[in-house]
């Protein structure tokens, strides 16, 4: 019988909190029924035969992975200062938005190829008082003076303009994101979730040998300002190696305005005053008035389900939460536990689903505070189902031969992620970006202000030539004051109305599909947190080939060359931080593609 004798025991065993032997005692792993079902079942194996009661006397591990545990909560993100910092900030009496807020304001100082106060992203809230889900849009806009004509060459394609330099950068959106979720939510007094960030701008971060990488592998991009080569390399020019002290005076000067000033200390007065002069100074775009017009917007986040259970995540301007919900719709008419995790068929239904969901984001979506954008059509479960019937389920069709569908007819009349739970109930999933890595390269001289270049994510390309053409422009054109096209979709999956699993992910493209895995993962094939990140991944979009990741299994690769799929492989995918919230215990896993991520409980002490 299903579920029953030493097989289902293993399996009821898959869901349980373990800890790799990193001080986890037998009541954390354990706990309550599991335990005396655990006794019940060993008692029983021992009555039937000795010998295998014999070998029952041993402690089993199901999984070679395993997550973090805590009892009071979880900070997970993709840097261990970082989730340190938010960590004392719930030992300190803090709630999770606090501890985000703190984490996203420290990240900017420890991570700055990602983390940042000059980019923007979304975070999703779930308050536990309330039982309400919330989601905060801070990503950045248009500046008034930007033009479609500043961005295309005379053939009509994107400059590299668009991507690197001072006309690259767009309206950041951070600090008045964290301010806004703060004034909602925090606890704390705003200076105390401010306070970490500043000490470590002052005080310095020793740089690990990844960290000290990167600055060198970004060294020509850094150059685009004077500021940026200052702030990040030695006074001759040189690299800081691993353990140097890396200190940023003028970022912790900036801080501490915001930190006197709330968001009004970065978007008004000396901090704005600089970032226009050094914005004209160099032909850039932004003004005072672009900042002190810029505003975060709370918006109803998307709301699913997937084989019963409840899905919230991103609207628009982000593009992944509305795919996710769309490919999670066509997915529930597939039996994915029969074909098994990591399998070729499982992995072909994947592909063929995300060309699917590509070929709609690509055209459907859009800010819907600029364009009607057909959002609850593309996530109902009718259109899914329409569009499911495209696929072949043994062999890959292209792309092209799928095209993108009608969502209208079904409508009703470099980044970084992390995520933080509180012993209270409440959850925090936050994304946020600067874009390519060092975003545009430009640092506001005397702020210390690293900034986006997200003006490349408007679909400039298809506007130049619906302008020549005489056509209506893409849902993603560029406008005055417009929020960019996103795949960045914080996301939380709900059990009986509480938090389940709380995830997201960096990774550019590679996004929607890096957490539409792990939902998979963890809902179809039972996985733990842990196990469903370390799954090797798959990428697909509308173009001929499909993505995996180095040494997959080649023999699967072969399999899925016979079912028509051109195979590339390059680099890992996305660093998913995800917390799962499970029977009483919070379970981290920090994603191991980017060094030095980690996840801790505030139970624990923060890494030194």
């Amino acid at each position: 019988m299903r579920g029953s004798g030493r097989q289902g025991f293993m399996e009821r065993q898959r869901r349980l909190p373990l800890d790799n032997g990193k001080g986890t005692g037998v009541k954390q792993m354990f706990g309550g029924l599991a335990a005396r079902a655990m006794a019940l079942v060993a008692a029983a194996l021992m009555v039937a035969s000795p010998a295998l009661g014999q070998k029952r006397q041993l402690l089993e591990y199901p999984s070679i992975h395993s997550p973090v545990v805590g009892e009071q909560g979880m900070v997970v993100t993709q840097n261990a200062i970082a989730s340190g910092v938010g960590v004392e900030i719930l030992r300190k009496g803090g709630n999770a938005i606090d501890a985000a807020v703190a984490v996203g304001f420290a990240l900017a100082v420890t991570l700055p190829r990602a983390g940042n106060i000059g980019g923007d992203g979304f975070m999703l809230v779930h308050d536990a008082k309330s039982g309400q889900q919330f989601f905060f849009d801070f990503r950045s806009v248009a500046p008034k003076a930007a033009t479609l004509a500043m961005y295309v060459d005379n053939q009509g394609k994107e400059a590299s303009i668009a991507s690197r330099g001072y006309l690259a950068p767009s309206v950041p959106g951070t600090v008045a994101g964290l301010a806004l979720a703060h004034k909602r939510f925090g606890k704390l007094p705003w200076q105390d979730v401010v306070a970490p960030a500043i000490a470590l701008a002052r005080d310095g971060v020793a740089l690990t040998p990844d960290e000290a990488f990167v600055f060198s592998w970004g060294k020509e991009r850094l150059s685009a300002s004077a500021a940026a080569k200052a702030a990040y390399y030695r006074p001759d020019g040189s690299l800081y190696r691993a353990g140097d002290i890396l200190r940023q005076p003028d970022l912790a000067w900036t801080l501490s305005q915001i930190a006197e000033r709330g968001a009004d200390g970065f978007y008004k007065g000396p901090v704005a005053e600089r970032f226009a002069a050094d914005m004209k100074a160099h032909g850039g775009l932004i003004t005072l008035e672009d900042l002190a017009a810029y505003r975060a917007v709370e918006r109803q986040p998307l709301r699913g389900t997937y084989r019963g259970l409840d899905v919230v995540t991103a609207p628009p301007a982000s593009a992944g939460g509305a795919t996710l919900l769309n490919m999670l719709n066509i997915l529930e008419g597939f039996d994915l536990k029969a074909s098994g995790a990591g399998s070729a068929q499982t992995l072909h239904l994947l592909a063929e689903t995300m060309k699917l969901g590509y070929a709609d984001r690509y055209r459907f979506l859009g800010d819907t505070d600029f364009v009607t954008a057909p959002v609850q059509g593309f996530i109902s479960k009718a259109y899914a189902q329409s569009r499911a019937k495209l696929i072949d389920p043994d062999r890959a069709t292209l792309a092209r031969k799928l095209g993108a569908g009608d969502p209208a007819r079904f409508e009703s009349p470099s980044t970084t992620h992390f995520s933080v739970a509180d012993a209270a109930g409440n959850a925090v999933s936050t994304t946020y970006t600067l874009g390519a890595d060092f975003g545009s390269g430009v640092m506001i001289a005397g702020t210390g202000v690293l900034l986006n270049n997200q003006m490349n994510n408007f679909d400039h390309e298809n506007a130049a030539k619906a302008l020549r053409d005489g056509t209506p422009p893409p849902l993603n054109a560029m406008a005055p004051g417009k929020r960019m096209l996103s795949t960045m979709m914080p996301t939380m999956i709900l059990k009986d109305g509480k938090p389940w699993l709380v995830t997201g992910t960096p990774g550019g493209s590679t996004i929607i599909n890096t957490v539409l895995q792990l939902v998979v993962n963890v809902v179809d094939f039972k996985l733990n947190v842990e196990e469903a990140t370390h799954q090797p991944r798959i990428f697909q979009d509308t173009g001929k080939t499909l993505r995996v990741e180095p040494n997959f299994n080649p023999d699967t690769v072969r399999i899925l060359g016979t079912m028509g799929h051109s195979i590339t492989s390059d680099e890992t995918m996305g660093s998913a931080q995800s917390i799962m919230i499970e029977n009483g215990f919070f379970l981290g896993a920090a994603d191991p593609r980017r060094p030095g991520a980690l996840a801790i409980p505030p139970e624990r002490n923060q890494p030194r």
